[in-house]
């Protein structure tokens, strides 16, 4: 028995392997986030230098994202700037701020040095890009490679400041 193959055979809706190309990874993210909610998944930590690819602005996501939360559940928001995602994901905005009290966010800033990854982490399932220009990712149910991928995230992470605030305070 391999687990790997177990657990896709318990979420047929998630695939495992190599995608490629845009439109597969916007599908890819969409499946993603749908299975967060319909399986009630605890954690979740997207990482995206700017999200600008992400399909964060959709009604069908934000409808995803609204059935997910819950009490105890917590989302971890990392990337280089915030801003691009405050520009064109306005739906994603505003359910970011109903919802802050379960979603943390770090920005590494643009001039660190070394690019974030852009990827979806779960303790079930994760998704990696590999290649952001030509849109290579790799999905899967491989405990070792969702290890890899969350102490990379988790380092990242830490090295981080706090940012994309719900909301701002004005005197």
């Amino acid at each position: 028995m391999n687990p790997a193959t177990d657990q896709a055979l318990d979420n047929p809706s998630l695939p495992e392997g190599r995608i490629l190309g845009r439109r597969a990874f916007v599908d890819l993210v969409r499946q993603a986030i749908a299975a967060a909610a319909s399986e009630g998944w605890v954690k979740m930590v997207w990482c995206d230098p700017d999200f600008a690819d992400w399909p964060l602005g959709e009604r069908s996501v934000i409808e995803s994202m609204q059935a997910w939360s819950a009490s105890g559940r917590s989302l971890h928001l990392l990337a280089q700037d915030f801003s691009v995602l405050q520009q064109h994901h306005p739906r994603f905005v505003q359910w970011r701020v109903m919802w802050s009290h379960l979603v943390e966010a770090r920005a590494t800033g643009r001039g660190t040095g070394g690019e974030l990854p852009s990827a979806l982490w779960t303790s079930q399932w994760t998704m990696e890009r590999l290649d952001l220009k030509h849109n290579v990712v790799v999905a899967t149910f491989d405990p070792a490679r969702r290890v890899a991928l969350g102490e990379r995230l988790d380092a990242a992470w830490h090295k981080a400041s706090p940012s994309f605030p719900a909301s701002t305070l004005g005197l």
